[in-house]
């Protein structure tokens, strides 16, 4: 396109953001400014808008967030808090520029120009300021972040170690929450010394199933994300991994926590040991912006059996306190044990107001205890499934 052939030009030309021109639109918008007018404007334009309405109708909005997103060296040395030489400033300053002028296309021009006898599809125009807004993206990193973290707040790990976002997390929040107040208090006050910058433990969720265990640790990241906290999830066999994360999240001006569910160990685990040298005393130590937090339902971690307590280890009193060693470890230990009957009816019934169920409330109580029966014991998930089945009619 011969109009658009300087900032063709200028976008092949990046180098802070060259990896942006591997970004689906970006790609495809390049793409199009390069062409010939005989190779046919239609498809790539049209190839263009088929990648942008992926995500929505805004070229601008799209170009910003994939600045947010973008990893680069430029926000390598703000996020560790360095400072960049000056030609790559000079450089990062003539990008953005770059940048600007191509979030600032106007789309009625590019159709002229593309001379098209048929009707095409449209992007919504925008001109944003992208320096302004690159600039207090990163005056706000330590709350934003930047690259994947810009994007998301919950991260799973795949067998190689690659953090992968969780695109549609638990969308869990304290106030949805009920009973087990002083416990939950604990856990958020910790994960609030971690994301003001202040010493924060390692936290063990002890308990029984179903007391809200893991709801309770995804609900403090739900609340705490928009300061900077993000979750990474691993399983058990992936403790493996831990040295090779942690030395990615150093230096991160975010917060992190590594969140491992129902955890417990074989008393001849290998992993027990990779996860003990980490939350104390390894050469790989967790760093001020990590805490990992755990639940199980075993307050020691290690499942014992009768015949290794009478077999014939000649110090088994030490063999015993090195498999209890673990659990202490972790500095905080929070305790949730299944609700006695007034407290699981309360929680009944808060749920009950909260789905705007108006049935007796002593009724809904006696149901409400005899399904717990069945269920095996009184539980706020016990309390969450009776409440959802009552919604939709089936008790």
């Amino acid at each position: 396109m011969k109009k658009y052939e300087e900032l063709h030009k200028k976008l092949t030309s990046l180098t802070v953001f060259r990896s942006l021109l591997e970004q689906p639109v970006m790609a495809r918008l390049t793409a199009l400014l390069g062409a010939e007018e005989t190779d046919g404007l239609i498809e790539p334009y049209c190839a263009l808008l088929h990648e942008l309405y992926r995500t929505g109708d805004s070229l601008a909005d799209r170009i910003l967030s994939a600045l947010a997103e973008d990893e680069n060296i430029y926000v390598s040395y703000a996020a560790e808090g360095r400072e960049a030489g000056e030609p790559i400033k000079s450089r990062l300053a003539e990008e953005l520029a770059i940048l600007g002028e191509a979030a600032s296309l106007r789309c009625e021009d590019v159709i002229a120009e593309i001379g098209a006898d048929i009707p095409l599809p449209r992007w919504r125009d925008g001109a944003p300021d992208v320096a302004a807004y690159y600039n207090g993206r990163l005056n706000r990193i330590a709350t934003e972040g930047y690259g994947i973290f810009a994007a998301y707040h919950v991260f799973r790990a795949d067998a190689e170690g690659r953090l992968l976002p969780v695109r549609r997390p638990d969308p869990q929040r304290l106030s949805e929450l009920y009973g087990y107040e002083n416990e939950r208090r604990k856990v958020l006050k910790n994960t609030l010394a971690l994301v003001e910058g202040l010493s924060a433990n390692n936290v063990l969720l002890y308990g029984d199933a179903g007391t809200g265990k893991s709801s309770t640790v995804k609900a403090v990241v739900n609340e705490l994300k928009d300061r900077g906290l993000r979750l990474i999830e691993l399983q058990k066999s992936q403790l493996f991994l831990l040295p090779d994360i942690m030395d990615r999240l150093e230096g991160s001006p975010l917060k992190f926590i590594i969140f491992i569910d129902d955890l417990s160990f074989n008393s001849g685990d290998g992993d027990f040991a990779a996860l003990k040298a980490i939350l104390e005393g390894g050469v790989s130590s967790r760093g001020s912006n990590v805490a990992v937090y755990a639940t199980s339902n075993r307050r020691h971690l290690v499942r014992e059996t009768m015949s290794e307590r009478d077999g014939d280890d000649v110090h088994l009193s030490d063999t015993l306190q090195e498999l209890q060693s673990l659990s202490a470890r972790f500095g905080l230990t929070v305790t949730f044990l299944r609700p006695e009957k007034d407290v699981f009816a309360d929680i009944v019934l808060k749920l009950a107001e909260a789905k705007g169920i108006t049935a007796d409330r002593d009724e809904l109580c006696r149901r409400a205890e005899a399904y717990a029966i069945r269920a095996g014991g009184r539980t706020p998930r016990a309390a969450k499934q009776f409440v959802e089945l009552v919604r939709a009619g089936v008790m």
